[in-house]
């Protein structure tokens, strides 16, 4: 085109109304922006408002995995620190945790570690990225047991401060999480579960909490990450629900950000309805195996013996003890040699028994002797006053040995270990006393002799014979009737059994001084009218 002069001032007014419209699009362009940057200003007022003073306790979970490139790691730090710009950061107030996990789980910081949103961001900052693998799992697992315990600074539940879990993965989990997160939902965390990229919707699900729509996200790219921003700044800074009357909860109401949820006290169970609680009854969940009976307590059972029965240091079963005096002595025969496989044997069968008895001076009271040709008094009545210490004063005790028997000065010995110097109670206290005599041997004549004599003055002698010891000589010893004061085995290794008879037949009770001599003479008349009897009876009908 020539260029006149009516050309040239053409070009120059189509140049002036280009620039026009340039200028006015400019100008309305600012004119949006502005609005734009205000109603920002406001909603971000708005929140912060919100936020200021809230009780939370945050933590975030963060995939750290190799499949998360350094540059998308950086993009979940820059996520991480604008949250923790909205956040009302103290001691009182927000309380803010961070776990790392791949293969394994890291913790960042804890609730309790940073008190100022400054030192929180430069944690954040100088995390390392892990490229490990996936256990989601595991961090959650982590994240209800440690990262939320009262010792890493979660506030206790009675406290109302609502528990949050921002949760951020771009991976499938190498390990279970169905089971896990339900365990950490119902212990009272709310979850957020934000996937991203090629992450399986149905595990987010699984993960995050209910309703999905309120708890679970996902963006194509850790570019998008961002766009969450205003969706946690709101859900995080909401109302505190369970300040509003009528939320329905029969005994604890948590906070949740939008939210609340119902809990229930130590020893309860929250109900279907999600609202109200019912005591749980650990008797008919667990096996207690509780001989008499089972009582639930606030957080377990414990195991409850019927009128007259006491229960068993193993907690579970039950003895009908008596809760007064006694006072027995233990009489183990060396004459022929235990050996130490037989001794051990026979120190464990006196602990068996000890084991049930109620030792103090004033209930039960245990001396321990052992004899051969001579006798060694291990410790008498008076010296222990507790079941442990008596145990373990066997347990120390050594074997005499083998010796020739030793006749009479053994029966003085014998007499001496019920006499009130020794720490038997005084005949006038009425206190029963019991002696266990334990033998494997036939050479027992000075044994049956101190017996003899034994009785008459009213102690209760139980004869255990093992091995080689003879029925006549155990019939002299012990006392009658001699079906509950009697016990023979073969062999040392089933003596155990002899002990809980044993325990069970002094548990049962035995009579005082007075009435058991009594109860002796009844019992000796008795035998010897029936045999007289029987000799009659023979005689007439010989006569006959």
């Amino acid at each position: 085109m020539k260029m006149t002069p009516r050309n040239i001032f053409l070009l120059l007014l189509l140049e002036i109304a280009l620039l026009n419209v340039a200028l006015a699009r400019k100008t309305q362009h600012a004119k949006q922006s502005k609005v734009s940057t205000g109603d920002e200003i406001a909603a971000q007022q708005y929140v912060e408002e919100r936020c200021v003073g809230k009780a939370l306790d945050l933590v975030f979970i963060i995939d750290s995995s190799r499949s998360i490139l350094p540059p998308d790691f950086e993009k979940v730090k820059e996520f991480i620190k604008n949250i923790l710009k909205f956040l009302d950061i103290g001691l009182a107030k927000t309380r803010v945790g961070l776990v790392l996990y791949g293969s394994t789980v890291e913790s960042v910081f804890s609730l309790n570690t940073h008190r100022k949103v400054e030192d929180m961001m430069r944690a954040v900052e100088e995390m390392v990225h892990l490229a490990t693998g996936t256990m989601t799992g595991l961090a959650i697992e982590y994240t209800m047991n440690v990262a939320f315990s009262t010792q890493e600074g979660a506030r206790p539940f009675d406290w109302n401060v609502p528990r949050v879990a921002i949760i951020v993965t771009d991976g499938r989990p190498q390990d279970k999480v169905a089971e896990v997160a339900a365990q950490a939902r119902d212990s009272g965390i709310l979850i957020f579960a934000v996937g991203v990229g090629r992450v399986d919707m149905q595990t987010l699900q699984l993960i995050g909490s209910e309703p999905h729509e309120k708890h679970v996200f996902f963006v194509q790219n850790f570019s998008m990450i961002q766009t969450l921003l205003s969706e946690f700044q709101t859900k995080i800074c909401d109302t505190d629900l369970c300040g509003v009357i009528g939320h329905g909860c029969e005994q604890i109401c948590v906070n949740t950000p939008g939210s609340f949820i119902c809990k229930c006290k130590k020893g309860f169970v929250l109900n279907r309805d999600q609202k109200t609680c019912r005591r749980i009854d650990f008797c008919v969940q667990a096996r207690h195996n509780c001989e008499h009976e089972c009582v639930s307590t606030e957080d377990s059972y414990l195991c409850r013996c019927r009128k007259g029965y006491k229960l068993h240091p193993d907690g579970k079963t039950c003895l009908q003890c008596i809760h007064g005096a006694m006072d027995l002595v233990f009489f183990i025969d060396e004459s022929k040699g235990l050996g130490t496989n037989h001794f051990r044997s026979v120190k464990q069968f006196v602990n068996s028994i000890v084991d049930g008895l109620e030792v103090a001076p004033n209930a039960t009271r245990v001396g321990l002797v052992q004899y051969s040709s001579k006798v060694r008094n291990e410790f008498p009545l008076r010296r222990y006053s507790t079941v442990n210490q008596v145990k373990a004063a066997v347990s120390r005790a050594k074997s005499i040995g083998q010796q020739p028997t030793g006749g009479r000065p053994r029966r003085q010995i014998f007499k001496n270990s019920f006499k009130v110097a020794e720490g038997a109670r005084a005949l006038a206290e009425n206190i029963p006393r019991i002696a266990i005599v334990l033998t494997d041997s036939r050479q027992q004549a000075d044994v049956v002799e101190w017996a003899t004599e034994a009785k008459q003055t009213g102690i209760n002698i139980f004869a255990i014979g093992v091995g080689k010891a003879t029925e006549e000589q155990l019939q002299q010893i012990a006392s009658l009737p001699h079906d509950e004061y009697l016990h023979y085995t073969k062999d040392f290794r089933t003596m155990g059994e002899i002990a809980e008879t044993v325990k069970l037949q002094i548990c049962q009770g035995t009579p005082s001084l007075g009435d058991q001599c009594k109860c002796e003479a009844i019992v000796l008349f008795q035998i010897q009218a029936k045999e007289e009897i029987r000799t009659l009876n023979q005689k007439y009908i010989l006569s006959m």
